[in-house]
């Protein structure tokens, strides 16, 4: 833990973490109401107030990304995204399930999705802060090995969905997602 931001006290991490979280949070907020998302916006992320969150979040809090990355390299694991995988439905890793004795990754619904591209969106811009560009959250999509562990309908369809917010920007994007969304739209 030889970051700057580790230095810094308890309390200073706690207030970062928790400005941190709640900007995240509004910017997930105002993209998913784009989106036509209300309430999925309202309720997004709310478990990282939990203790068992933000707890373990203030203390590999760094700033520049998420404290889970920090405690992952550290311990091998993470108990703060193990909860928040599992109880947040924007998230591709909480759609794993045993379907006629196989365990792997489900298809994620289409209302979720369009959340976590406003989720990834989001987190981009809070992390990348002046760095961000709409070609951020594909060009982070790309850099992780997510693929191979969604379900490749779910990986095709984010990927067409983050490219389509790099040829045209969020706001295009998201009115397109609005719109089929409100058709009711399965990929």
């Amino acid at each position: 833990m030889k970051d700057k931001e580790q230095t810094l006290s308890w309390i200073k991490r706690f207030c970062r973490h928790l400005s941190t979280v709640n900007h995240h949070r509004f910017v997930v907020m105002k993209n998913c109401f784009d989106c036509g998302l209300y309430y999925q916006g309202l309720i997004h992320d709310l478990s990282k107030y939990s203790p068992s969150e933000f707890l373990v979040s203030v203390k590999y809090f760094q700033g520049y990304r998420s404290p889970y990355m920090k405690e992952k390299e550290l311990k091998g694991y993470s108990l703060g995204w193990l909860h928040h995988k599992g109880r947040n439905r924007h998230h591709w890793e909480y759609w794993y399930d045993t379907i006629n004795g196989v365990f792997g990754p489900q298809r994620m619904p289409y209302k979720y999705l369009v959340e976590s591209i406003c989720d990834r969106v989001a987190a981009c811009m809070t992390y990348e802060k002046d760095k961000y560009t709409k070609q951020s959250a594909l060009n982070y999509f790309n850099t992780r090995p997510d693929r191979k562990y969604m379900h490749p309908e779910t990986a095709k369809e984010m990927e067409k969905m983050l490219q389509l917010i790099t040829d045209v920007g969020e706001q295009e994007a998201f009115r397109q997602f609005k719109k089929e969304l409100k058709t009711g739209r399965k990929y």
